[in-house]
């Protein structure tokens, strides 16, 4: 029996819906502040839904980030706050492997918007240090160019957890990172670097399985977990969610289609972004079940 690794959905847009506030550009870490039970109870429904590992949400408790809306000061706290809240969902819900979150430092989908690669490796070197001793391994996610992959991955190896890559792709035309660089290119870029796996993320499920097959052609473990916008074209630097809009043809079964296919085409790591949420994790749990395969960990 082949087994499969479930990962969580999205928490940001989720925990967006589920907020009495309003969205503001520090995304989900507001919602760390201001309504931690939203956190960790949803971290809860994914593991209830299936989920082998989740990530905590600390995606936009980036230094760049929070410094732009001067908020600089509660780096270390929302860091320490995330982890908390997804060990107490772990310890509600059962076991899972909780993934430290290395995410674009200023913005998702932008990689034009960059510093030095040393200044970058700093930063991430910090978020590394605040989150390496409440982590099972690193995910560096939504990774626009090969140069910021570079970064995070440098930084979380220093650590010696296993690091997941994920890189987000254009969502239409030939597979290129948003930068342009081929996955190729972006995979060789990270040569000599402990990688455990390598994923795709946050782009059209579509272009995910257009892409699939060179992903897999790298060798090694490979996975990918979709988001389920309509498009990310109105998103600017510095904006809110709210102007992105889920689409209407990925409910839990479509998501679940598209997910199963990249299984049955090699992938060993699946999961959800952006607007996919525990019903959709926990249909894709049952399906892999009916087709044969183990829901496993790390």
């Amino acid at each position: 029996m082949k087994s499969v690794i479930l990962t969580d959905g999205g928490m940001g847009q989720e925990l967006v819906r589920r907020s009495k506030s309003e969205p503001t550009p520090l995304w989900s870490a507001r919602v760390l502040i201001d309504e931690p039970d939203l956190v960790r109870d949803l971290h809860a429904e994914f593991i209830r839904a299936g989920a082998r590992v989740i990530t905590i949400n600390t995606y936009s408790a980036t230094p760049e980030r929070l410094a732009r809306e001067g908020a600089q000061d509660l780096f270390g706290s929302l860091q320490k706050r995330g982890i908390e809240l997804a060990r107490q969902a772990r310890d509600e819900a059962g076991g899972v492997a909780i993934a430290g979150c290395l995410s674009p430092l200023f913005g998702s989908y932008a990689p034009a918007l960059t510093i030095s690669l040393q200044e970058t490796l700093d930063t991430y070197r910090r978020i590394v240090a605040e989150q390496a001793e409440g982590v099972d391994l690193f995910l560096c996610e939504t990774m626009a160019s090969a140069e910021e992959a570079r970064a995070a991955v440098t930084a979380a190896s220093e650590s010696g957890k296993p690091i997941w890559v994920s890189w987000t792709l254009a969502d239409h035309g030939t597979p290129r990172l948003r930068s342009g660089e081929k996955i190729a290119a972006a995979s060789n870029a990270l040569d000599g670097l402990p990688i455990a796996a390598r994923l795709i993320n946050c782009c059209r499920p579509e272009a995910i399985s257009a892409a699939l097959p060179e992903l897999i052609a790298l060798g090694g473990q490979v996975g990918a977990y979709a988001n389920g916008f309509t498009s990310i074209e109105a998103l600017k630097h510095g904006g809110t969610v709210h102007v992105l809009h889920a689409r209407h043809d990925l409910d839990p079964e479509a998501y679940a289609d598209h997910a199963v296919g990249w299984v049955e085409a090699g992938a060993g790591i699946v999961g959800g972004c952006c607007e996919v949420g525990p019903a959709h994790i926990a249909t894709l749990r049952d399906r892999l079940e009916r087709a044969g395969y183990e829901i496993s960990g790390i």
